[in-house]
C-alpha cells in the first residue's frame, strides 16, 4: 500500500448527533413526520391493494416497484421515529420512557407492515411460467435480483391461511422453548473466587467471562460452576432441543425442502453448493486448528488444554490506545487502502455518527447500524483503550464503509448485505489495522498479538464449521431416530468438537454438555456465515497485498449490496466461490500466520523444536 498522509481528523464529539433525525426526545416534528409516514404508506397501499395488472404486465410492475422502492427508501413503515428511538434505547437501556416510545412506534410500524405485505406476497405468487418473462423484461432490469429472490422463496410458500397458522404456532413450538432454556441459564449465580481471591456471587455471564481468566485457579473454578449450571438444566435442554428439532422437521416437510439447511441458504442468498464447498474445504484443513491448540498448550506449558481453556490468551498486550490515538491509527490505515475509506471515517467522526465511550446504561457491546437509505449510518463503541478496542473501531467502521458504498451505487431494495457476506468488510478492515500494529511491535508483543489473531480466526472459521457439521448430523439423527437423549446429543457434540481441536485439547468432564449453552444451534445453520465472511475477506486481502489496484475490485464487491448473489458478484470478478481453491487461498493465509507464529515462538525460546 502506498504511504498516503491521512487528513487531520476533526473529532468534535464522541457521542451521537441524532439531530438529522430529531432535535430531542420530545421534538414536536415527531408527530408531523409520523403522519407523513402514514400518509405515504397508505398512498402506496391504497394505490395497489385492489389491482392485479402489475402481476401480468411487466411495465405496470415496473411502475409499482418504482413507487415501492421510493416509499421503502424514504419512509419505510416507521420513518425517522423508529430509528431515532431504537438508537436512544441503545444509549440508555434503563429509561422506561424511551422503551415506551419505541414500543409505540413499533406498534405503528407493525400495522403498516401487515397492511402492505400483500404486495410482496402477490408478486411471489406470479405463476412460474410467467416469472421468466418478468425477469427477462428490460423494464424490470433494475429490480431483477430483487424479483429473483422473491420468486426463489415463493417455491416454499404455503397458502396465506397456512402461513398464518405457522406464524401463530412459532412461539409455542419454537421461541418459548428456546427462551425458557436461555432464561434459566441467565438467572443462575454461583459463589466463586475471582482475581485477588474475592468470593462473591457471580452471574452466569460473569462466569462465562472468568473461564478465560489468566489465572488458572480462577478459570478452573469458573468452569466448574459453569458445568454445574449446565448439568442442572440438562434435562430441560434435552426436551427443548428435541421440540425445536421436531418443529423444524414439520415445517420443512410442509414446505417440501430437500434438506434441513436449504431455507437458511435461500434466505442468505447463497447457493447450497457454495456452502457445501466451504464446509468441506475447512473440515479438510482441521489440522490447522489442531496445530494451533498444540502450540498454545506448549506456550502455556501444559501437556493438554482443558476444554474451557481453549480461549485463554497467551501473553499480555499492555499498550493503551486512547480514542483519539486509536482513531488516527485507523484513519491512517484506511487512507492507505483507499482515500474514500478515509473520507468516510472522517465524515462519521465529524458528523457525530460514532458514540465512542462507555457510560452507565449504554449498550455494552459494539455495532454499526443503518436503516433507511436517507438516514445516517451510526456506530456504537465502548472504547477503553485496549488493542481489542482499536480492532473493534476498524471492524465496525468496515460495516459503515460497506453501507456507504452500497448507498452510493444501489437503490433501496438492494440496500443491505446478505448474511453470507455480512462480515467481509468488517474483518477486511480489522485485519489491515492489525497488520499495521504488528509492523511496530517488538517480538514478544508480536507473538501475543499473533496468538490472539489465530485464536479469533480458529474460533470464527474452524469452530463454527465444526458446529455446522454437528448441526447437520443432529438434524439427520433426530429425523432417523425420532428422539435424541442428552447422551446422544452430547456424544455428537463431542465428536465434532474433537474433530477440529485435535488431541491437544482435553474433552474435560462436562464438555459434552456445552451444546446446552450454544444458542446458535437454535437459529439453525447460521454459523457457516462466520467462516464464509472471514475467508472471503482473507482472499480479498491477499489480492490487495499482491496488487494495490485490486482495492477497486474489493470496492466493487462491497458496493454490490443485494443487487446479485455473492456467487454471481464474484464470477463477475473472475472468481468462482463454488471452487474450493477460493476457500483454500483464505485458509492458506491462516496456515502461513500459524507457521510464522511457531517460528517466532521457537526464535524466542518459548519451547524446543520437537517438544
Amino acid at each position: 500500500m502506498a504511504r498516503i498522509k491521512a487528513p487531520s481528523l476533526r473529532i468534535h464529539r464522541t457521542t451521537w448527533d441524532l439531530t438529522p433525525l430529531f432535535a430531542s426526545d420530545n421534538d414536536p416534528l415527531m408527530e408531523k413526520k409520523r403522519k407523513r409516514v402514514e400518509k405515504q404508506s397508505y398512498a402506496f397501499i391504497n394505490a395497489w391493494k385492489d389491482r392485479t395488472d402489475y402481476l401480468e404486465d411487466p411495465a405496470v410492475l415496473r411502475e409499482a416497484l418504482d413507487q415501492y422502492e421510493a416509499w421503502k427508501g424514504r419512509f419505510g413503515t416507521d420513518g425517522d421515529e423508529g430509528y431515532y428511538f431504537w438508537l436512544r434505547t441503545q444509549q440508555d437501556q434503563n429509561d422506561p420512557k424511551l422503551k415506551a416510545q419505541f414500543n409505540k412506534v413499533e406498534a405503528f410500524s407493525k400495522k403498516i407492515e401487515n397492511d402492505s405485505q400483500f404486495f410482496y406476497l402477490r408478486i411471489a405468487r406470479i405463476k412460474p411460467e410467467q416469472q421468466q418473462k418478468f425477469l427477462q423484461h428490460e423494464a424490470l432490469r433494475k429490480y431483477r435480483h430483487f424479483l429473483e429472490r422473491v420468486f426463489a422463496e415463493s417455491r416454499f410458500h404455503l397458502s396465506e391461511p397456512e402461513e398464518k397458522i405457522l406464524n401463530l404456532k412459532a412461539s409455542t413450538s419454537y421461541a418459548n422453548w428456546t427462551k425458557m432454556t436461555s432464561g434459566f441459564l441467565s438467572k443462575e449465580e454461583r459463589v466463586i473466587a475471582a482475581a485477588g481471591g474475592t468470593r462473591k456471587p457471580r452471574s452466569f455471564s460473569e462466569i462465562v467471562g472468568l473461564m478465560n481468566n489468566g489465572q488458572k485457579p480462577v478459570r478452573d473454578a469458573a468452569a466448574a460452576a459453569f458445568n454445574d449450571i449446565l448439568q442442572k438444566h440438562l434435562d430441560v435442554a434435552e426436551a427443548e432441543l428435541n421440540s425445536v428439532l421436531q418443529n423444524k422437521k414439520v415445517d420443512d416437510e410442509l414446505r417440501g425442502t430437500a434438506r434441513p439447511d436449504q431455507l437458511r441458504h435461500l434466505s442468505d442468498d447463497i447457493e447450497s453448493e457454495v456452502v457445501d464447498t466451504l464446509i468441506d474445504s475447512v473440515a479438510d484443513r482441521f489440522a490447522i486448528s489442531s496445530r494451533y491448540y498444540a502450540l498454545k498448550a506448549k506456550l502455556l506449558k501444559v501437556k493438554k488444554l482443558r476444554y474451557h481453556e481453549r480461549n485463554v490468551e497467551y501473553g499480555e498486550v499492555a499498550k493503551k490506545y486512547p480514542f483519539r490515538a486509536a482513531a488516527n491509527l485507523v484513519s491512517s490505515v484506511m487512507n492507505k487502502l483507499d482515500p474514500q475509506f478515509g473520507r468516510i471515517f472522517a465524515g462519521f467522526l465529524e458528523h457525530g455518527q460514532i458514540d465512542a465511550l462507555p457510560k452507565k446504561g449504554k449498550d455494552s457491546g459494539a455495532f454499526c447500524i443503518h436503516h433507511l437509505m436517507t438516514q445516517p449510518t451510526y456506530i456504537l463503541l465502548n472504547h477503553t483503550g485496549t488493542l481489542h478496542d482499536v480492532l473493534t473501531i476498524a471492524h465496525e467502521l468496515g460495516h459503515g464503509i460497506n453501507n456507504e458504498l452500497i448507498r452510493e451505487k444501489q437503490h433501496a431494495l438492494d440496500f443491505g448485505t446478505p448474511t453470507s457476506t455480512a462480515e467481509v468488510a468488517s474483518t477486511f478492515m480489522e485485519d489491515f489495522v492489525l497488520d499495521e500494529i504488528l509492523h511496530t511491535a517488538d517480538d514478544e508483543l508480536r507473538l501475543a498479538i499473533m496468538m490472539q489473531k489465530l485464536n479469533d480466526d480458529v474460533s470464527s472459521i474452524f469452530r463454527q464449521v465444526a458446529c455446522y457439521r454437528f448441526e447437520q448430523e443432529l438434524h439427520q439423527e433426530y429425523r432417523k431416530r425420532g428422539y435424541l437423549s442428552k447422551e446422544n446429543i452430547g456424544a455428537l457434540f463431542s465428536k465434532h468438537m474433537e474433530a477440529y481441536m485435535g488431541s491437544a485439547v482435553e474433552q474435560s468432564p462436562g464438555a459434552a454438555n456445552w451444546w446446552v449453552y450454544w444458542s446458535h444451534i437454535r437459529y439453525f445453520f447460521y454459523v457457516y456465515s462466520y467462516a464464509s465472511g472471514l475467508l472471503i475477506s482473507k482472499s480479498l486481502q491477499a489480492g490487495v497485498k499482491k496488487d494495490a489496484a485490486y482495492i477497486d475490485k474489493v470496492k466493487g464487491f462491497l458496493s454490490a449490496g443485494l443487487s446479485d448473489s455473492p456467487k454471481n458478484i464474484f464470477l463477475k470478478l473472475g472468481v468462482d466461490i463454488a471452487d474450493r481453491r477460493f476457500w483454500d487461498r483464505g485458509l492458506d493465509q491462516i496456515e502461513t500466520l500459524l507457521n510464522e507464529t511457531e517460528a517466532l515462538a521457537k526464535k524466542l525460546g518459548k519451547f524446543k523444536a520437537g517438544r
